[in-house]
């Protein structure tokens, strides 16, 4: 089979990156270190080529009723332009199809960032909604076709400020965005740029959408300005550090939401209707999503191993694992028994062997501070 290709591949490259296989992408897992684009990314700044993930300009006088009852959460709140959520997307029996950012920039055009290895099941998904509900959207993949968009994240205490330097035109536009939120800056030394406070590794920072044409340009001139190019890797361990959610992985297509510490992203006060929403509170949430860190030393903490819970025929399984690099612990998410409490000593299955895991709240680690011990 052949791998797609983002725009930046032969870039990567030329950096000498590690490539894999990432669900169908040729993909940078490290240009070296992962560890030290890991510390680069919490200390100062590093960037991330995102364009696998797919944009979705969705457009027509009935987006926002359509998106209604598209998403779990409720674009309702979405009222300022620019303004951004987070949700799920989910199918009627209740479990996640997809989780997603979706951006209101005017009341006939949203715009949706997808994964990159459910984009093709998003997209059909999404059309035959919307002619099962005749709601006349007309729906955009930026990702090919003839106007393309690429994804930069450029992440960090101090990655604005190296954004800023890159490109002056949007500091004013975006000095004073407030995290989710974006701005859109015409007509800067990269073409029509999308500049959004949004990020998926716990420290602030922007994710930059701009013509595929002028991609390869930003990232050499990011480089030249001293931001340290990171893979898939250093992605990896940030957003487990961050108690941030993996689809594929943390949730799918057989996993209830809820039980996947996604409650916050899920209205169901409101009495708005969503597509799987009868579902989940038939369900109910049945496991908590928590953080666990490793007492014992003797193994990591990996996917899918199993968590013993002390006076309970109940287990538990860890979705994602990982040694941090900011902790220096072996950390994991993991869906455990609703008894459970924040606290108490667990024990995972490693190679035959039951260790000790405390029972945290997540995040571990957010804005360069480990938050706990």
């Amino acid at each position: 089979m052949t791998l797609q290709a983002t725009p930046l591949n032969k870039a990567h490259r030329a950096a000498g990156a590690r490539m894999v296989d990432f669900g169908g992408w040729d993909m940078p897992v490290n240009y070296g270190s992962q560890i030290e684009e890991h510390h680069a990314v919490r200390s100062d700044v590093g960037m991330f080529d995102v364009s696998h993930m797919c944009v979705v300009d969705l457009e027509g006088d009935q987006v926002r009723p359509f998106l209604r009852g598209l998403l779990a959460n409720n674009v309702d709140k979405l009222q300022v332009s620019g303004k951004a959520l987070y949700s799920c997307m989910l199918n009627p029996q209740g479990f996640v199809i997809d989780d997603l950012i979706v951006y209101f920039m005017n009341e006939s055009w949203f715009r949706l960032v997808v994964n990159a290895g459910t984009a093709t099941k998003d997209i059909a998904w999404i059309k035959a909604q919307n002619e099962a509900s005749n709601s006349g959207v007309t729906i955009t993949e930026r990702r090919d076709g003839a106007d393309p968009m690429a994804l930069l994240a450029v992440q960090g205490p101090n990655a604005r400020a190296k954004v800023w330097q890159v490109l002056p035109d949007t500091q004013a536009p975006s000095e004073g965005l407030k995290p989710f939120n974006a701005v859109i800056v015409k007509d800067t030394a990269f073409g029509e740029v999308m500049v959004a406070r949004t990020g998926y590794t716990g420290e602030d920072g922007f994710e930059l959408g701009v013509p595929a044409s002028q991609v390869e340009a930003l990232w050499n001139a990011l480089l030249a300005a001293g931001v340290k190019p990171a893979g898939l890797g250093a992605r990896d361990t940030l957003r487990l550090e961050a108690g941030m959610n993996l689809y594929g992985q943390d949730m799918d297509e057989t996993v209830n939401p809820l039980d996947a510490g996604l409650a916050w992203t899920i209205d169901l006060v409101s009495e708005r209707d969503f597509i799987g929403k009868a579902a989940l509170r038939a369900m109910g949430q049945n496991a908590q999503f928590v953080g666990l860190i490793l007492r014992e030393k003797g193994g990591v903490l990996r996917a899918h191993q199993k968590v013993v819970v002390a006076g309970s025929d109940s287990v538990g399984e860890i979705t994602s694992g990982t040694f941090s690099p900011t902790m220096q612990q072996a950390i994991a998410l993991a869906r455990v028994p609703n008894g459970v409490a924040l606290g108490d000593t667990v024990h995972v299955e490693i190679r035959n062997k039951k260790l000790a895991a405390t029972v945290v709240k997540l995040p571990f680690v957010r804005n360069g501070k480990i938050l706990l011990a």
